[in-house]
Protein backbone atom coordinates (compact mmCIF):
# COMPACT_ATOMS: atom_id res chain seq x y z
CA UNK A 1 0.00 0.00 0.00
CA UNK A 2 1.52 3.57 -0.74
CA UNK A 3 1.85 6.85 1.41
CA UNK A 4 -0.77 9.41 0.61
CA UNK A 5 1.44 12.27 -0.03
CA UNK A 6 0.40 16.08 1.22
CA UNK A 7 0.32 18.35 -1.74
CA UNK A 8 0.30 21.95 -0.73
CA UNK A 9 -2.15 24.45 -2.22
CA UNK A 10 0.08 26.80 -4.36
CA UNK A 11 -0.60 30.14 -2.27
CA UNK A 12 -0.51 33.33 -4.55
CA UNK A 13 2.04 36.15 -2.59
CA UNK A 14 0.30 38.35 -1.05
CA UNK A 15 1.43 41.34 1.01
CA UNK A 16 0.64 40.94 4.56
CA UNK A 17 -0.59 44.07 6.89
CA UNK A 18 -0.90 44.38 10.22
CA UNK A 19 -4.01 45.97 11.87
CA UNK A 20 -3.26 49.12 13.17
CA UNK A 21 -5.28 48.37 16.49
CA UNK A 22 -7.00 46.21 18.57
CA UNK A 23 -10.22 47.65 17.22
CA UNK A 24 -9.96 47.36 13.59
CA UNK A 25 -8.66 43.58 14.19
CA UNK A 26 -11.98 42.94 15.88
CA UNK A 27 -14.35 44.27 13.68
CA UNK A 28 -12.67 42.46 10.74
CA UNK A 29 -13.28 39.16 12.93
CA UNK A 30 -16.53 39.80 13.10
CA UNK A 31 -16.76 40.24 9.32
CA UNK A 32 -15.41 37.53 8.43
CA UNK A 33 -17.66 35.50 10.69
CA UNK A 34 -20.52 37.06 9.87
CA UNK A 35 -19.56 36.42 6.31
CA UNK A 36 -18.97 32.71 7.55
CA UNK A 37 -22.51 32.63 8.73
CA UNK A 38 -23.53 33.50 5.59
CA UNK A 39 -22.17 30.77 3.81
CA UNK A 40 -19.25 32.42 1.90
CA UNK A 41 -15.98 30.66 1.41
CA UNK A 42 -12.55 31.27 0.44
CA UNK A 43 -12.99 34.83 0.46
CA UNK A 44 -9.45 35.52 1.27
CA UNK A 45 -8.25 33.82 -2.00
CA UNK A 46 -10.01 37.21 -3.48
CA UNK A 47 -7.78 40.13 -2.21
CA UNK A 48 -4.74 41.66 -2.97
CA UNK A 49 -3.65 41.72 0.44
CA UNK A 50 -3.22 39.12 3.34
CA UNK A 51 -3.95 39.83 7.48
CA UNK A 52 -1.61 38.32 9.71
CA UNK A 53 -3.88 35.59 11.18
CA UNK A 54 -6.75 34.15 10.38
CA UNK A 55 -10.07 34.72 11.75
CA UNK A 56 -10.08 31.95 13.93
CA UNK A 57 -7.23 33.04 15.50
CA UNK A 58 -8.65 36.36 16.95
CA UNK A 59 -11.12 33.81 18.70
CA UNK A 60 -8.87 31.66 20.20
CA UNK A 61 -6.72 34.64 21.41
CA UNK A 62 -9.95 36.13 22.97
CA UNK A 63 -11.37 32.58 24.78
CA UNK A 64 -7.19 32.11 26.05
CA UNK A 65 -7.75 35.68 27.71
CA UNK A 66 -11.23 34.52 29.22
CA UNK A 67 -9.95 31.39 30.54
CA UNK A 68 -6.89 32.81 32.51
CA UNK A 69 -9.98 35.37 33.56
CA UNK A 70 -8.25 38.35 32.15
CA UNK A 71 -11.30 38.95 30.08
CA UNK A 72 -14.81 38.31 31.95
CA UNK A 73 -18.44 37.44 30.46
CA UNK A 74 -19.33 41.72 30.77
CA UNK A 75 -15.68 42.00 28.28
CA UNK A 76 -17.03 38.88 26.09
CA UNK A 77 -21.31 40.59 26.12
CA UNK A 78 -19.99 43.80 24.65
CA UNK A 79 -17.50 42.37 22.06
CA UNK A 80 -19.52 40.60 20.84
CA UNK A 81 -22.91 43.29 20.34
CA UNK A 82 -20.75 45.92 19.27
CA UNK A 83 -18.66 44.25 17.29
CA UNK A 84 -21.88 42.65 15.23
CA UNK A 85 -22.98 46.31 14.88
CA UNK A 86 -20.01 46.95 13.35
CA UNK A 87 -19.30 50.00 15.68
CA UNK A 88 -17.97 50.97 18.90
CA UNK A 89 -20.06 52.06 21.96
CA UNK A 90 -20.64 55.75 21.86
CA UNK A 91 -18.92 57.59 25.37
CA UNK A 92 -21.49 60.28 24.77
CA UNK A 93 -24.62 58.34 25.10
CA UNK A 94 -25.30 57.69 28.62
CA UNK A 95 -26.78 54.14 27.82
CA UNK A 96 -23.74 52.91 26.24
CA UNK A 97 -20.80 54.99 28.92
CA UNK A 98 -20.82 51.21 31.23
CA UNK A 99 -20.46 49.18 27.37
CA UNK A 100 -17.44 52.06 26.40
CA UNK A 101 -15.33 51.43 29.81
CA UNK A 102 -15.74 47.62 28.87
CA UNK A 103 -14.95 47.64 25.53
CA UNK A 104 -11.71 49.76 25.78
CA UNK A 105 -10.81 47.35 28.62
CA UNK A 106 -11.47 44.66 26.59
CA UNK A 107 -9.73 45.85 23.33
CA UNK A 108 -6.77 46.89 25.52
CA UNK A 109 -6.07 43.72 27.09
CA UNK A 110 -6.46 41.85 23.55
CA UNK A 111 -3.83 44.37 21.93
CA UNK A 112 -1.17 43.46 24.47
CA UNK A 113 -1.03 39.50 22.64
CA UNK A 114 -1.98 41.02 19.49
CA UNK A 115 0.97 42.97 19.03
CA UNK A 116 3.42 40.42 20.66
CA UNK A 117 2.33 38.13 17.95
CA UNK A 118 2.57 40.95 15.09
CA UNK A 119 -0.91 41.02 14.19
CA UNK A 120 -1.40 44.76 15.16
CA UNK A 121 1.30 47.67 14.77
CA UNK A 122 3.84 47.53 18.01
CA UNK A 123 3.59 51.38 17.84
CA UNK A 124 -0.38 51.31 18.68
CA UNK A 125 -0.21 52.81 21.78
CA UNK A 126 -3.57 52.77 22.68
CA UNK A 127 -6.82 51.99 20.58
CA UNK A 128 -9.02 54.26 22.04
CA UNK A 129 -6.69 57.13 20.71
CA UNK A 130 -8.45 56.53 17.28
CA UNK A 131 -11.95 56.27 18.65
CA UNK A 132 -11.65 59.89 20.78
CA UNK A 133 -11.32 61.40 17.84
CA UNK A 134 -14.98 60.52 16.32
Amino acid sequence: MSKAHFVRKPMPYKKIIPFDHAEEAWFWYVRAERARREGAQGIREYSSEGRPCDPDDMYRFVMHLHKRRILHDGHLHVLGEFGWRNSPPDPRVRDEQRQWVLWDEALDRLSTILISKGIVRADDKHYSQCTSNA
